[in-house]
């Protein structure tokens, strides 16, 4: 669990993990330079249970590069990791660790989660989508299981993709690791002012951008490269790409042709909201 400044919801970060129906667990919670006293709530659970261990980089490093600290660390051979304003479901860790013991063939599984509001209102439920729909987002959202293997085949997370690590991390380990959804609700993702996604969007949709052109180029199938742009575009018209775009014509023009009418009314109106700001 990476620590920065989260002492609102840490503690209740923290207790769901305690209460989780399976109990062969530690937590390594990484405080990443916090000034708002979120260390001696870590401090005061890691007194209270040996399982809970507590580190800190000493100043603000950044979410991968605490990711990897707690990961050199962990002592398990199955591996997973929580935000400090998150909440893992009771059964969160059982449901998943009884879905890599029962198919040793799978390396990473991962599951549905609901998200909620700053009062803990549950606004919906985000259900995994299959690895194949990998390039059109996301696919593996926030509750997640994966193999010791996986850590050592990948070589951790990405410290330059802060904000896109998980997408990359996972893009890569579809090149080497089979992945199984498993469509049960198991988490409670929060989304906040504060939080790092609303925070960091539009530096955080560019480099997840980048990880997708990357990937793009290992795909022989130039319409699903297109396709995969184009959707990219279609996704926020705030932050239309006119780059994606130019590179999805030139990979696949037919069809970048076929969804141009919603392209043109996309790019019309993000031109519109520039000229007017």
């Amino acid at each position: 669990m990476p620590v920065y400044n989260g002492a609102r919801y840490l503690d209740g970060a923290i207790r769901s993990v305690l209460q989780q129906e399976y109990c062969e667990w530690e937590l390594i919670c990484v405080d990443d330079g916090s000034t708002d006293g979120s260390d001696a709530i870590i401090v005061g659970h890691a007194v209270a249970d040996s399982r809970i261990r507590h580190l800190s980089n000493g100043r603000n490093l950044g979410l991968p590069a605490s990711l990897n600290r707690g990961f050199a660390e962990a002592r398990g051979k199955l591996h997973s990791w929580t935000s400090d304003d998150n909440i893992l479901r009771p059964n969160m860790l059982a449901e998943l660790v009884e879905r890599l013991e029962r198919d040793p063939d799978i390396g990473v599984v991962y599951a549905g989660y609901s998200v909620i509001d700053d009062a803990e209102n549950i606004l919906r439920y985000i259900p995994p989508r299959p690895m194949e729909d990998r390039w059109y987002g996301n696919p593996v959202g926030a509750a997640f299981l994966y193999r010791q293997d996986v850590t050592e085949k990948l070589g951790g997370y990405d410290e330059t993709l802060f904000g896109a690590e998980d997408y990359d991390y996972w893009m890569r380990a579809a090149h080497h690791f089979q992945m199984k959804p498993v469509d049960t609700d198991l988490y409670l993702y929060r989304r906040h002012e504060r939080s790092l996604t609303d925070q960091r969007s539009e530096e955080i949709r560019k480099l997840v951008s980048s990880v997708l052109v990357r990937e793009l180029e290992h795909v022989d199938d130039k319409a699903l490269r297109a396709k995969a742009l184009v959707q990219r575009i279609l996704s926020n018209w705030y932050h239309f790409d006119v780059n994606l775009l130019g590179k999805a014509f030139a990979y696949h023009p037919a069809t970048v042709l076929k969804a141009s009418p919603q392209l043109t009314v996309d790019l019309a109106r993000a031109i519109w909201h520039r000229i007017g700001r």
